[in-house]
């Protein structure tokens, strides 16, 4: 076995070099890595033949000609009639993995549909080609039995699975294949129970499933077809993609997913070849919608209702509606979060157990759907429902649109955190079009009151269609984060270049009013990070989907199926789930009291490398939190003031200026890592103080580093403890 020598001049490898710029030039390294090719430049001393030698790996030398000077260009070893592995070579490997990954995503999808559509069919019969003003209009008695009982009864199917799926989790006492097969199964139930919750009408959506089936199909190619590591995030960019173009039969919004969801929060330090991702992830989203188009039609995922577009000059009331899709985001963002800290307390202190909760969820769903049966899932009929694009549909009035928004957060809230399975993407155009509608025919009726009295034509403004369907795509960029595919989307499914500019100025500003919590938050780490605080920007962001810095107000931080930023999403969401607040809590930390004086908080900050320091009373309870970011404030304070104390103390810094020195939030010992990580991004917190619930006694501190630590060494604990048993197993 020879290896293959190719010897360039030194100045051609130069000047192709000097074609790259300084980003490129950065990861030149990184990718000659990646094709395991070896550089060396040899300077020969004498003609001697020992000195005439070429770099051939580490620590290898062998003969060479006489030229000087020559770097070499030696592949880790093949026969002699083995080609040298160039970028061409690799990439079609990359690119065949990622047309193997839009296939199986978009057949995977077009069953994951079927079985949704014939669970619907089965527990719902005629009932959503009727419509949901039709079931309104039915009397209590004689549809309180199927609305109530199918989404409970789905809820009773979703918690089996859940507990199976838990307990193959829990057992780690199996030899590679059992471990193996297990891991394939998750993804399996999981999508099974993603079909039972939506098929029974709960509030969820598809999207977030599929985008799911996309990566756990990108994974498996990756491990059977394509063994490098730096392949594996081009892969998930892939398989994302391919779930959103399946999924909404939009290969140009899927596109913009992967990029936004998945390539610009990875770590920078990730080496990727930036030509061969663009065309892994168009290709994999074309044949993805392609196989979808078979199976499921070209017909978009809802119907485009005629609307029109009057004048310019209505460009600032569809402003004034992306910021209040904004806010509507931000109010679904916070009712999740309210509800997932109200399961897990009901959890610890009624006793109930988790299993139970997606049957709880899917009753609270049927009973509320009663009174608005508009809420639950059956497929997109009801947004049609909303557009007035169905024949012979109902229109709603204003109030009652409003009032949807309202129930539609709160039972997609409650779905989300009871354990049903599904994604944000329906609810959320579903919550954009009512919002939407309401808010068109509310201008509508007061500029046609206000028209008479100025005569100005320029008051006369399109249909609330039009509102609709851009408070659809402000809904779902504020809501997921993802303002590109949001435009993108209904750019593809409209078809219809003047609704471009509304759409881009009102998801635009509900981007910007969902961020203001990503702003806030980036400015005190700025601040932090200015004191030495690097606590809230752990090195380590990709061990488990609870550690990531979210974006704003983004609810997908909360859910599993839009998280892909590590390749075990679910099990890191699970590990945080499972490991408590006392398991990986600080126990060494910063405490002072309110008469210290700064100069010693500091001095003890500095000795433990802490960036904060937690303020008690004489018996240990917790009174406030004291940051360097609080000091620096502080002493700016004092200089505009041109006061000095003569020994500044904890208790100046915190009178000094209002709302300093506060805890948003704390933790307790029970809480689960999800939990108080949910908390964490809530309040936009770096840090939690660890207190005993019962009187408030402070017993340690959380920050995301120790959540990172403790996720780490779980995970490594769980390996080894399998790998030793099936030693065990093996010798036995």
């Amino acid at each position: 076995m020879q290896s293959k020598l190719i010897t360039v001049s030194t100045t051609k490898l130069i000047t192709n070099a000097s074609r790259y710029d300084f980003h490129h030039a950065s990861r030149l390294p990184s990718i000659l890595s990646n094709y395991t090719i070896k550089v060396g430049i040899i300077h020969h001393v004498s003609s001697s033949p020992l000195h005439r030698r070429r770099f051939v790996g580490l620590g290898k030398f062998r003969s060479v000609g006489e030229d000087d000077d020559q770097p070499i260009i030696t592949t880790s070893g093949g026969d002699d009639d083995a080609e040298l592995p160039g970028v061409l070579e690799l990439g079609n490997s990359a690119i065949l993995s990622a047309c193997f990954v839009g296939l199986f995503t978009g057949i995977a999808v077009v069953l994951f549909n079927y079985t949704v559509h014939e669970i619907r069919e089965l527990s719902w019969g005629e009932i959503p080609v009727r419509g949901a003003s039709w079931l309104r209009e039915q009397p209590l008695e004689t549809k309180w039995q199927r609305v109530v009982l199918v989404p409970a009864l789905g809820g009773v199917i979703v918690s089996l699975l859940n507990v199976i799926r838990s307990a193959l989790d829990q057992d780690s006492a199996d030899g590679t294949a059992i471990y193996n097969i297990k891991s394939a199964l998750k993804p399996i139930l999981k999508t099974m129970a993603a079909c039972v919750t939506l098929g029974t009408g709960n509030s969820l959506g598809p999207e977030g499933p599929s985008v799911e089936i996309g990566v756990s199909v990108a994974k498996g190619v990756g491990t059977l077809l394509d063994k490098g590591a730096q392949k594996k995030l081009s892969l998930r960019a892939a398989g994302s993609a391919a779930g959103i173009s399946s999924g909404f039969n939009a290969a140009v919004a899927g596109c913009f997913f992967a990029v936004e969801s998945v390539l610009w929060p990875s770590p920078a330090e990730s080496s990727l070849s930036l030509t061969n991702t663009t065309s892994m992830v168009i290709l994999s989203a074309v044949i993805a919608s392609v196989i979808s188009e078979i199976g499921l039609g070209s017909e978009p995922a809802f119907s485009v209702p005629l609307y029109d577009f009057r004048s310019p000059s209505e460009l600032p009331l569809y402003l004034l509606l992306g910021a209040l899709c904004g806010f509507v985001s931000v109010g679904l963002s916070k009712s999740t979060s309210f509800m997932l800290a109200f399961f897990d307390g009901v959890e610890r202190s009624v006793g109930i157990p988790r299993a139970v909760f997606p049957i709880l969820g899917g009753l609270t769903v049927g009973f509320i759907a009663l009174a608005y049966p508009e809420i639950l899932y059956w497929g997109f009929q009801n947004v049609d429902t909303l557009l007035e694009s169905r024949p012979f549909a109902f229109s709603l009035s204003a109030d009652l649109l409003v009032q949807l928004v309202a129930v539609k957060i709160v039972t997609t809230s409650l779905c989300r955190a009871s354990g049903l399975v599904g994604g944000y993407y329906a609810p959320s155009l579903f919550i954009g079009a009512a919002t939407g509608m309401a808010y068109g025919k509310i201008v509508g009726h007061l500029i046609s009151v206000s028209n008479p009295l100025f005569h100005l034509s320029v008051l006369e403004v399109a249909s609330p269609q039009a509102y609709a369907l851009v408070g659809m795509a402000a809904t779902l960029a504020g809501v997921c984060q993802v303002p590109l595919t949001a435009v993108l989307l209904l750019f593809e499914l409209t078809q219809d270049y003047r609704i471009v500019l509304p759409l881009l100025g009102a998801v635009g500003f509900s981007a910007w009013i969902t961020s203001d919590k990503t702003r806030k938050r980036a400015t005190a780490n700025s601040k932090e990070l200015k004191d030495g605080n690097s606590a809230a920007t752990s090195p380590e962001k990709s061990t488990s989907r609870g550690v990531r810095e979210p974006n704003g107000s983004s609810i997908c931080e909360l859910e599993s199926s839009l998280c892909l930023n590590s390749d075990s999403e679910d099990d890191g969401e699970n590990m945080a789930d499972e490991i408590l607040v006392s398991q990986a809590m600080r126990t060494r930390y910063v405490t002072t009291l309110m008469r210290s004086s700064l100069t010693d908080a500091v001095s003890l900050m500095l000795e433990e490398k802490q960036s904060c320091a937690l303020i008690v009373d004489d018996t240990n309870r917790l009174i406030g939190e004291l940051t360097l970011a609080d000091i620096q404030q502080f002493i700016e304070f004092s200089m505009a003031k041109n006061w000095k104390p003569k020994v500044p103390r904890v208790s100046e810094v915190c009178s000094s200026y209002g709302g300093k020195c506060v805890v948003s939030c704390t933790a307790t010992p029970n809480m689960s890592l999800l939990t108080a990580l949910t908390l964490m991004n809530r309040h936009g917190v770096s840090q939690l103080p660890v207190i005993i619930e019962d009187g408030g006694r402070l017993v340690g501190l959380l920050d995301r580093e120790s959540i990172n630590l403790a996720c780490r060494a779980f995970s490594i604990r769980d390996g080894l403890s399998s790998w030793f048993l099936m030693e065990e197993k093996l010798k036995n």
